[in-house]
């Protein structure tokens, strides 16, 4: 018969309260002491556990340690699986930062130091605990050599989340160097998880044997092959699901832990850490998904604000100096600690010096890197004694070494990157990530493209829509999901139509979607606030209508779009119309810079999509609004408003470059701002115009203003509209006068 269901005790869950409550507090407090003084915060974090536990406050005064550490085993288990939580947030957050492309590139380096990381620490390891042990500190002396074993593989594992910790708090996660370290350490963690699976059969009675050893080899490898080949379609299905599927606020962040909690549940049945599983998850979702940047901040918030805190933190609390002050104890202490670092820095310096070739401040930096071993190596000592390999002094040695090697290794890798020489290619790399952070079309992941369903063949604005969007998507990966609004009766046509019309964008994941409502504005809305990231519109040629811009239902979409929104607005175009030639007017405005970024991003997608031999350009161009300029252009005169002019297009210019893109900077004087960028336009035999602009929704028209309006109006070839204002209607909302008018208003309209 089943146990009832049942809460911890009423008391247990109190003081489990209170911990975490003490625990957060301490370990943010003293992480932003540690912050202030240069400091990575993860030293603090550890810290706290420290000052609250048996070695200070809970040993100095036991009546509060009765409220600050585990009293019993289910105390003990409430505390521990929060850790684990924490840790695994922290594994998840950690592979999302993996560049599984980088690592592949320096897999020699990677391997190499990992090898000599294992090798020499594990030797190390097991020559200590056969000759230097003595039997008084073995549970049981007459197993020694599992005993050894263990210690010597306790010896070769790394903490990974220490290091991933110590390596985004000093930046250096994205250098090559971190990208080859962390490579590093899974391979060791990967390689020390499965001898550690076998010592502890061996201590539960199992023979050694060459199944044994094979079983546990092939579940590690049957996991990672699992993740690589299943684990990709799970993730993408997962998160269309999410995504395309389900209503509410952050489902796509729900299905993200519901994910991590997955694979670390697959990787703790195959007797793999469930910190293993999370960190592939989040490799996963980092090689696969490309979340959003509000679900990425979110997990950060989640991270390294809370659980990572409370994990490390519940690290620190199990040490207890004082059993370690007797003379032999200590000196033993001291031996680990000294055989545990100098092993590991020595073993990886080894490798990566002389079998990758590195040179010796790279290779030193790998050496104290893999030095660390926090609170993965507590989770081992724990399971050591659990399964009684190790007794009560072996264990706070073991712990002690690990608070000591996170202690000591974040100031030793600060100190040993900062002489390790940035080349050129990381430096051009690392600028163009900086630069992708606040980039509209690198975030770019989701598109929606809402379609009027027609009876003729495709529209010229639709042949455009897929050029475009086949050039934004060549660099990045993206979705696309083109909707139409149907009836009950139209529904299997509208489906047909929207299948012939994804043949348009060739290899892209396109998403089909009919909506059968009698509402299309707050259809295509609705399903705008489900996580996209862009939205693109055709618009038609403008009317006569004063109180309409492109059509009502357009003009209501681009003003209440939950995202941002392109705009498409062209006249009738000749056949194979490629843009080759593209002109960004500017005024140093935010606006302006988001219409370059789409420049370039289009620019750069043009000659992996269409092969071409011709050089794409993008034009840059300030206009200088006063003819007295004309003789201060002429003569080069440093007049301010001029310079300020040509740092904007420069500006600009250095951007569109760092990313292989021929780009145009011009500054020219005008009387006249439309003219001047007309003319141009008709001079340099421009193909596409992109024009940044904030919409805001407080009018209940449409207005861009008279120069954007005329622009639209006259330009000699097609115009693109950017706007990366968002609007403020809620998911799910009704927009009754609003959209019911415009709906009213787009029958009399023909489809474009």
């Amino acid at each position: 018969m089943n146990q009832p269901f049942t809460a911890a005790p009423h008391d247990d869950i109190l003081v489990w309260l209170i911990q975490l409550a003490v625990l957060l507090f301490t370990a943010r407090l003293l992480g932003s002491l540690m912050t202030r003084w240069g400091q990575p915060p993860v030293l603090g974090e550890i810290m706290a556990g420290i000052v609250i536990g048996p070695s200070l406050l809970s040993g100095l005064f036991p009546a509060l340690g009765i409220w600050l550490i585990p009293q019993n085993a289910v105390q003990g288990y409430l505390l521990e699986q929060t850790a684990l939580i924490g840790a695994m947030f922290m594994l998840l957050f950690t592979g999302l930062e993996i560049d599984v492309g980088l690592i592949r590139r320096y897999a020699r380096t990677a391997i190499s130091t990992a090898v000599g990381g294992l090798i020499v620490p594990f030797t190390l390891g097991f020559m200590l605990s056969e000759f230097v042990i003595p039997d008084e500190v073995l549970p049981n002396p007459d197993q020694r050599l599992v005993f050894s074993l263990f210690l010597a593989t306790a010896m070769s594992i790394s903490a990974l989340p220490v290091i991933a910790k110590v390596l985004l708090d000093i930046n250096a996660l994205r250098r090559d160097i971190g990208q080859t370290v962390i490579a590093s350490v899974m391979i060791d963690d990967l390689t020390a998880w499965t001898v550690l699976s076998i010592v502890v059969g061996l201590a539960s009675g199992a023979a050694l044997s060459v199944l044994g050893i094979a079983s546990s080899i092939i579940s590690v490898i049957g996991f990672i092959l699992f993740s690589i080949f299943v684990g990709r379609w799970v993730v993408m299905h997962a998160l269309d699901f999410a995504q395309n599927r389900l209503h509410g606020r952050d489902m796509v962040l729900s299905i993200v832990v519901v994910l991590m909690f997955t694979w670390g549940a697959i990787s703790h049945s195959l007797h793999i850490e469930a910190i293993i599983g999370s960190f592939f998850m989040g490799i996963l979702l980092g090689q696969t998904a490309k979340l959003s940047e509000d679900v990425i901040h979110k997990l950060e918030g989640i991270a390294l604000a809370v659980f990572t805190p409370i994990f490390f933190a519940t690290a620190g609390l199990k040490v207890d100096v004082g059993l370690l002050l007797e003379p032999v104890l200590f000196g033993l202490t001291l031996i680990i600690i000294f055989v545990a670092m100098f092993g590991k820095i020595v073993g990886a310096y080894i490798g990566a010096r002389f079998i990758a070739k590195q040179d010796h401040w790279t290779a030193l930096s790998f050496g104290v890197s893999l030095s660390a071993r926090g609170a993965v190596e507590i989770i081992i000592a724990t399971i050591g004694l659990s399964a009684g390999v190790l007794s009560q002094e072996v264990f706070s040695m073991i712990v002690v070494m690990a608070i000591v090697t996170s202690l000591v290794a974040p100031p030793m890798i600060r100190w040993a990157y900062s002489r390790v020489p940035v080349s050129p290619e990381e430096e051009a790399r690392l600028r163009r990530e900086a630069l992708l952070e606040d980039n509209l079309i690198a975030n770019v992941h989701r598109v929606l493209v809402p379609v009027r369903m027609r009876h003729a063949e495709v529209s010229a604005i639709q042949m455009i829509e897929a050029s475009l969007l086949k050039r934004l998507g060549a660099n990045t990966d993206m979705a696309i999901t083109l909707m139409t609004i149907a009836t009950p009766e139209t529904k299997a046509q509208a489906t047909a139509y929207l299948t012939e019309l994804s043949k348009l964008f060739g290899t892209q994941r396109i998403n089909r979607k009919v909506s059968v409502s009698s509402n299309p504005t707050d259809a295509i809305l609705d399903e705008a606030a489900r996580n996209y990231d862009l939205m693109v519109l055709g618009a038609p040629q403008q009317g006569s209508r004063t109180d309409v811009l492109f059509t009502p239902m357009v003009d209501l979409l681009i003003r209440l779009a939950p995202c941002p929104t392109m705009v498409i607005h062209s006249p009738d175009l000749p056949d194979n119309w490629s843009p080759q030639r593209m002109l960004v007017p500017t005024n140093g405005s935010i606006a302006a810079r988001r219409a370059a970024e789409v420049g370039f991003a289009l620019a750069a997608g043009t000659e992996e999509v269409d092969n071409s031999e011709q050089a794409t350009e993008v034009h840059v161009l300030k206009v200088v609004e006063d003819e007295t300029y004309q003789v201060i252009l002429a003569t080069h005169d440093s007049n301010r408003q001029v310079l300020i002019a040509y740092q904007i297009v420069n500006e600009l210019a250095v951007l569109g470059e760092s990313f292989g893109v021929r780009v145009i900077p011009d500054v020219v004087s005008s009387p006249e701002y439309v003219h001047a960028i007309l003319e141009h336009a008709r001079t340099c035999k421009i193909d596409l115009i992109i024009l940044g602009i904030s919409v805001r929704t407080g009018s209940h028209r449409l207005y861009l203003g008279p120069r954007v309006e005329r622009i639209l109006h006259e330009a000699p070839c097609p115009v693109v509209i950017i706007n990366t204002v968002t609007g403020t209607a809620p998911a799910n909302s009704d927009h009754t006068a609003q959209a019911r008018a415009a709906e009213a208003a787009e029958q009399a309209i023909p489809p474009r």
